[in-house]
């Protein structure tokens, strides 16, 4: 049952608040946020059942699918490893972790080695899983050599960023841009259109973060070398004793299952290790258990009977069996977010342990298995060396990596991953075949061709991202159709177009920079683009630039850690505090924000 027309404007102004509070506030998982308003709005009839689903039959979100697939395909070849190891040493392959260390030069140079090979790979795929690829052997990188990981990542993320906004495929938000166009009656963005304003950003805004991010950024220390340094201060390795305490008993009848403040990590028996450990694991004699906990826990467990020290070292040691280490960003949308390891059965789970939690720059102490949760949490877990290819591409984490800088699974196939993926890019470029079917022929390819199997394929797809671009059309349309696009223009963005189009087009570009840090860019876009167009048509002035300002903008997000993936994937590993953030990206959101008014207006005639 529709509501009476003129309760129309009314109730997508209610939506679009509740909508944009709800995504600050993280109440629910953004495709949720944007589906639910949707639903809302078509019941009230501000919009009807086609202007809904039109979203779903838009190609943006399947070409974002589909690109999915691909930069996945990249991902799992390595094809871009030899680019960071040429970057951070000057070599061709990988460092050997035994090698004597060569001589490297200043933070600024190695930066400027490695931001504009990263920048350029982000032209072309997906920005996440670049920087997901990137996170452990940069990281292993600078553990050896003494530096501190936190002024290089931030820089990559943000190099990411710059260089997806330089063509369509780089970043989903300009797939849904041009979109949004094709809905407006408009022809979609070209391959390259977004080039002349995006690249001179790009060009000059890795530079300045190659110079700037050694100076903003402190030196912090990532959940890696925390968890290395500090370990031996709240680790110990004890042996079970012969007798009747503990031989023979379980791990939970020995009340060894609920410790206050420590928690049992593994069992050393023999040749092999146990971990996770099951409550109702047998103990043996000459047991060699791993506590992990607060250092005045671990040294409570002196006084239980049947146990004694060992000085058989400490977890560090365990690297060179079946298990390893892993990092793993907890995602937004995942099942662990709200929730404790202990309610949810972690170990269980997931079979692995978790030993340490990284949140805003600290590792959380305590009783790790009654706190609860946020989205960016970083646990670094003991598991078997198959838990990556397990869980990378679920809905539970952003980002799970090998803590010891492990090579990606498939090197032989990553130049035919390439040629394929370049020929996609020249083919829309050249407007012989376009960006949709190119994408999902690559996508296909990668599947028969068996460098990815189908089930990996389907696991790529991130759908919260999917649905969040499909339910977004419709909610931009009811921004539209209600008057709240031509509300906005008449009392927000009409004030400043009275000093000329490009006053207008700055104060849009504002509304969206702000915007894409507190929501995601995807939703930015959308929110502001029906109010963009609705300003150029009352100003009398193409929209087209005025539709690019916003893709570029939207994805100008170098402010906070929560408007953009990529920017969240490296907050816990590098060390991070929320403030960094505006620290190093402060000077690069200015930039960006005077040369897209400046390059749109010369260049389009706004």
């Amino acid at each position: 049952m529709s509501l009476p027309a003129e309760f129309a404007l009314p109730l997508t102004m209610l939506v679009v608040v509740g909508i944009v509070a709800a995504l600050i506030r993280d109440w629910a998982p953004a495709s949720l946020c944007m589906f639910g308003g949707l639903i809302v709005l078509l019941l009230g009839g501000v919009i009807d059942t086609s202007q809904a689903l039109a979203g779903f039959a838009n190609p943006a979100p399947l070409t974002v699918a589909a690109l999915f697939v691909v930069a996945r395909a990249v991902e799992k070849t390595g094809a871009i490893h030899p680019l960071v190891s040429r970057a951070l040493d000057g070599s061709r392959g990988a460092a050997q972790p035994d090698a004597a260390p060569p001589t490297t030069p200043s933070d600024p140079v190695v930066l400027a080695r490695l931001l504009f090979p990263v920048a350029a790979a982000s032209t072309l795929l997906n920005n996440t899983p670049i920087v997901a690829m990137l996170i452990s052997p940069i990281t292993t990188w600078a553990e050896r050599r003494g530096r501190s990981v936190s002024r290089y990542l931030m820089p990559v993320s943000f190099a990411t960023i710059l260089g997806g906004m330089v063509t369509l495929i780089g970043t989903s938000t300009n797939l849904v841009v041009s979109g949004l166009l094709v809905s407006a009656g408009q022809a979609p963005l070209g391959m390259f259109e977004l080039t002349p304003v995006a690249l001179p950003i790009a060009l000059i805004g890795l530079p300045l973060l190659a110079i700037s991010a050694p100076r903003l950024l402190p030196p912090r220390r990532g959940l890696r070398e925390q968890f290395t340094s500090e370990m031996r201060e709240y680790s110990m390795e004890m042996v079970v004793l012969p007798g009747p305490d503990l031989v023979g008993k379980s791990v939970a009848d020995a009340g060894l299952r609920h410790l206050d403040g420590v928690f049992l990590a593994w069992i050393r028996r023999g040749d092999g290790v146990l971990s996770p450990v099951a409550p109702d694991e047998q103990l043996q004699e000459g047991d060699r258990l791993g506590f992990v906990g607060s250092v005045d826990r671990v040294v409570d467990l002196q006084a239980m009977r049947g146990l004694r020290s060992s000085e058989l070292g400490h977890l560090d040691a365990l690297g060179a069996g079946s298990l390893g280490f892993f990092e793993a960003v907890v995602a937004p949308i995942s099942p662990l977010v709200g929730t404790t390891l202990k309610a949810i059965d972690f170990r269980e789970r997931y079979q692995a342990s978790v030993l340490a939690i990284h949140r805003s720059g600290q590792r959380l102490d305590g009783k790790l298995g009654e706190r609860e949760l946020e989205a960016g949490d970083t646990l670094l877990l003991l598991a078997d060396r198959g838990f990556r290819e397990r869980w990378r591409d679920r809905r539970d984490f952003l980002l799970v990596s090998h803590a010891d800088g492990a090579l990606p699974v498939s090197p032989g196939k990553a130049r035919f991953v390439v040629t394929a993926s370049l020929a996609v890019v020249l083919l829309a470029a050249f407007g012989l075949v376009p960006i949709l079917e190119g994408s999902l022929l690559a996508a296909l390819i990668f599947v028969l061709g068996g460098v990815l199997t189908p089930n990996e394929a389907r696991n790529a797809v991130d759908l919260e991202v999917i649905l969040l671009i499909a339910a977004a059309f419709g909610v931009g349309t009811a921004i539209e159709t209600s008057g709240l696009a031509q509300l906005v223009v008449d009392w927000a963005i009409e004030p400043a177009a009275q000093l000329g189009p490009v006053a207008g087009l700055t104060a849009v570009v504002l509304v969206t920079v702000a915007l894409t840090e507190l929501i995601s860019n995807n939703a930015a876009a959308v929110l502001v683009f029906p109010i963009a167009m609705a300003s150029a048509q009352s100003l009398g002035v193409d929209p087209r630039p005025w539709a690019i300002a916003i893709a570029l903008s939207a994805s100008a997000s170098f402010l906070t850690p929560i408007g953009y993936q990529t920017n969240a994937l490296v907050y816990g590993p590098g060390g991070y505090r929320f403030r960094d953030y505006a620290s190093l990206g402060l000077p690069l959101t200015l930039l960006t924000v005077i040369m897209i008014v400046l390059l749109s207006a010369r260049g389009f005639g706004a």
